[in-house]
């Protein structure tokens, strides 16, 4: 018997088409995320887009500036020298803090210590407001390290800024106000760019996170839809064949059979308007049921056997899927006379089997049990989430076979049954 339906061929064509295009199609929807991305960076709370948000700290070193044009500066073409290389080094690390490649590489680990280098030369051997370099070396620091190593660097350019202001100047107050501004600007501006960025990724997480919700909702839904007018259909098709091979010897069996095809319509609309608001909770029981019927009118013996203990609902749905799937299969693809569905139920596990005599799966080299078709695909995928399992392949005797397997807790099952008798009473 053949799995593969209408709906699988029609899934699987459109993969085949689109594999090829795959990488061409990633590439333009992550054009496209960038972009919204760029849109939305506006109106949502984020770390900085770019390095523009520390270049007005430069302008603490106009006071180094202002003394080299009025020339209070010795040798002032070194003074200029080092200011210029500062300031060059300053807007290039300010530009790589916020690439993350480019600010966890060696190469800018290396800017910060010749940016080092310049501040402990200019500082020592110029004093003053030349040690404002310090506050500035200290937060290019805490935009670019943002880790353990970051308060000892800290520490360590808070105490030689204090040092090197009191070996200038000996002011107490003055020493104790540049240190603890060394200080302050790398810690606080780690903290609010760490922060920032954590706000982000969290912001990036809840987007990831909707848009997998979106795309479960989506399979939950074409995955009911799938199994519900596969199965639907199919009835339908073989009651109103039924029917219009009754209808010239007995007409009363025929209208029986009408009769059936509408009441299958009337469940068929119902259980689609469930499957959409997503409260649709199958029935083991019920499935049986209507597999004994479609079976019947397609002409299949059915025999029906159930033993064990009471199921949890979601167990019961579960198989209830299973049955709605593989009848389906039978009715519309194997050409059986027979079909035996078996549930049997245990302590710990309970196993779903069905199995016909019909054609079977199609020739070919001896596998292990495969599972085809897109229905029996999903259901894989659901048992396996509930910790159970689904085989298919040829039967024992021939035919085709589907066995089912899922956990149970009679604990579950115990407690429902429980609840449905207190809401009873």
């Amino acid at each position: 018997m053949s799995t593969m339906d209408g709906y699988g061929n029609g899934e699987n064509e459109t993969v085949a088409r689109l594999q090829p295009r795959l990488p061409e199609l990633r590439k333009a929807a992550a054009a496209r995320s960038a972009r919204r991305g760029c849109a939305r960076d506006a109106d949502l709370p984020g770390p900085p887009a770019s390095g523009y948000t520390l270049l007005p700290w430069l302008l603490m070193g106009l006071g180094a500036f202002s003394n080299l044009v009025q020339g209070r500066t010795p040798n002032p073409w070194v003074g200029g020298a080092g200011l210029l290389a500062f300031n060059s080094l300053y807007i290039t690390i300010s530009f790589r803090a916020f690439v993350k490649e480019k600010r966890e590489s060696r190469s800018t680990l290396v800017i910060l210590a010749a940016m080092a280098a310049i501040t402990y030369g200019l500082s020592i051997r110029y004093g003053g407001t030349w040690l404002f370099f310090f506050p500035l070396l200290s937060l290019a620091c805490g935009a670019v390290l943002r880790d353990r190593q970051l308060g000892l660097v800290i520490m360590v350019l808070a105490s030689s800024a204090g040092a090197i202001s009191g070996m200038k100047s000996g002011a107490v107050w003055n020493n104790v106000t540049i240190a603890y501004g060394t200080f302050l600007s790398g810690m606080v501006t780690a903290a609010v760019l760490s922060l920032s960025q954590t706000v982000r990724e969290l912001r990036d997480t809840r987007q990831e996170l909707a848009r997998t919700a979106v795309e479960k909702e989506r399979l939950r839904f074409s995955r009911d839809l799938h199994d519900l007018l596969g199965h639907t259909l199919s009835v339908i098709v073989v009651k109103s064949e039924a029917a219009r091979r009754l209808a010239p010897r007995d007409l009363d069996a025929a209208l029986s059979q009408v009769a059936d095809i509408e009441s299958v319509g009337r469940q068929a609309l119902t259980e689609i308007r469930e499957a959409v608001t997503g409260y649709r909770e199958g029935s083991l029981s019920t499935e049986l049921d209507r597999a004994r019927s479609a079976l019947t009118a397609a002409d299949v013996e059915p025999v029906v056997r159930q033993s064990g203990p009471p199921l949890a609902k979601q167990t019961e749905a579960l198989l209830g899927w299973v049955v709605r799937e593989a009848v389906t299969n039978v009715v519309r693809h194997s050409g059986a006379s027979h079909c035996e569905i078996v549930v049997d139920g245990a302590p710990e596990r309970v196993r779903l089997k069905i199995t016909d005599d019909g054609r079977g799966a199609a020739p070919g080299p001896a596998t292990a049990p495969r599972t085809g078709g897109t229905g029996l695909k999903g259901l894989t995928e659901r048992l396996a989430s509930a910790g159970g399992s689904l085989r298919a392949g040829p039967g024992p005797r021939g035919g085709f076979q589907v066995t089912a397997e899922l956990p149970v807790d009679p604990l579950d099952a115990e407690l429902e049954a429980e609840l449905e008798r207190e809401a009873r009473g």
